[in-house]
Formats: C-alpha cells, sequence, structure tokens
C-alpha cells in the first residue's frame, strides 16, 4: 500500500471520512482540505445501479457547467466548406477533414480536447476509432459533438459543457471545476451535474440509481455523499 503523504494525512483528520455528507458540505471540506501549491480540480465520482454491458442500461449525455471547468479545452473540427469556415468563425482550434485524420494517424497528434464532427465527416472519423474510442475522443450525438450545428457546439464546449459517460465499473468520473472556485460554485455545477445525470436515468434501470457519490480534489481524499442528498 502506498505511504500515505504528510499533507493527505493531516487532510483526512479534518472531518469524518465514514461519514456521508450533503453535496453542498463534501464540496466545502474539499475546498477546506486542499492544500496542493496549484489549484487542484475538483472531480464528482458517481456509481449507478445499472450495468453498463447492456445497451439499454448506457448513460451518456453532456452539460454545461453554469461556471465551467476552470479549463479552456482545445476543440478539434472535422468539417469540409461552409461548415469549416463557421467553425473557425467560430472559435475552433483547429479545423479540417482527411489531412487532420492523417495527422492523427502518422504523427500521432492528440493536441486537443474535444472532436466535433459535421454527420458527413463520420465516415472519415469511424478510421480512427481504433486510436480515438481507447482514448474517449470519438465523437457522439448523444453528446452533441456529431452536429450540423458546429457554432453551437464549439460555443458550448468552450463555456464549460463536460461529457459524462459510464466506465465498465458503472461509475461516471466528471471535474465540476477547480478549488479556487469556492464551495458555492463547485456545488451550483455538480448539482447540474446530477441533474442531468438523474434525466439520464434509463428506462431499463432497476432499484436504487445513484449507488455512491463522491468528491475529490487532484490530491485530496475523497469525501462521501449521502445519494439520498445529492441535491442538498
Amino acid at each position: 500500500m502506498a505511504k500515505l503523504g504528510k499533507k493527505y494525512k493531516a487532510a483526512i483528520e479534518k472531518y469524518d471520512r465514514s461519514n456521508l455528507y450533503n453535496a453542498s458540505e463534501a464540496l466545502k471540506i474539499v475546498t477546506d482540505v486542499a492544500s496542493a501549491k496549484f489549484d487542484e480540480t475538483v472531480e464528482a465520482h458517481i456509481r449507478l445501479g445499472v450495468d453498463s454491458r447492456h445497451a439499454d442500461q448506457q448513460v451518456r449525455g453532456a452539460v454545461v457547467l453554469p461556471h465551467g471547468t476552470g479549463k479552456t479545452k482545445r476543440v478539434l473540427v472535422f468539417a469540409k466548406g461552409d461548415k469549416a469556415t463557421e467553425a473557425q468563425q467560430a472559435g475552433a482550434d483547429f479545423v479540417g477533414a482527411e489531412d487532420m485524420a492523417e495527422k492523427i494517424q502518422k504523427e500521432n497528434w492528440f493536441d486537443f480536447d474535444v472532436i466535433v464532427a459535421t454527420p458527413d465527416m463520420m465516415g472519415v472519423i469511424g478510421r480512427l476509432g481504433r486510436v480515438l474510442g481507447p482514448k474517449g475522443l470519438m465523437p457522439n450525438p448523444k453528446s452533441g459533438t456529431v452536429t450540423q450545428d458546429v457554432t453551437k457546439a464549439i460555443e458550448e464546449i468552450k463555456a464549460g459543457k463536460v461529457e459524462y459517460r459510464l466506465d465498465k465499473t458503472n461509475i461516471i468520473h466528471v471535474p465540476v471545476g477547480k478549488v479556487s472556485f469556492g464551495a458555492e460554485k463547485l456545488s451550483e455545477n455538480f448539482f447540474a451535474l446530477i441533474d442531468a445525470i438523474i434525466k439520464a436515468k434509463p428506462a431499463a434501470a432497476k432499484g436504487q440509481y445513484l449507488k455512491s457519490v463522491s468528491v475529490t480534489s487532484t490530491m485530496g481524499p475523497g469525501v462521501k455523499i449521502n445519494p439520498v442528498r445529492v441535491t442538498e
């Protein structure tokens, strides 16, 4: 087992790790115990009572956080003609088509955070599935990244849109901001995320939907949230 650092030990002594807090209390604790010399990212970890192996129990989507994530995302847009021009005018960091696909394949180029694509470009992007898929970079209609409205997609991503999706263990991991945001703004971001996830509950999900919820900063310990009190 890894040896715990002094700062980590000091942090876990400041609150009861076995307790289940409401969301606002938990985020206040996260900001209070954060001690890194940089502005740590605060992440939410939400385990759902679904089985991601079944297509009808997938939970995936996107939500614009009211206060953004504290990180400016670099957007690559796959588009041609007028849509490529529109993407450049909307503030895309990179715009292209086959040339960008080739750059990713041949140069192992990944200087971007999100891909937006017009539907007609999915044939080109499909060939990149093996490299984009494992990195979670494949554009998807459900998250609004396969669209004709490239302006809206770019603006939302730049404004703080985050994607959420289940991993293989049925957990969603999503950043909800930076420690410097303070507990109030982090709470508002967290509530927007939770609201979207609750609304995305699959009809096939049975029993308790929110199994466990916790929040943590990059270097800090996790703080558990009572699933019944996620909106408080």
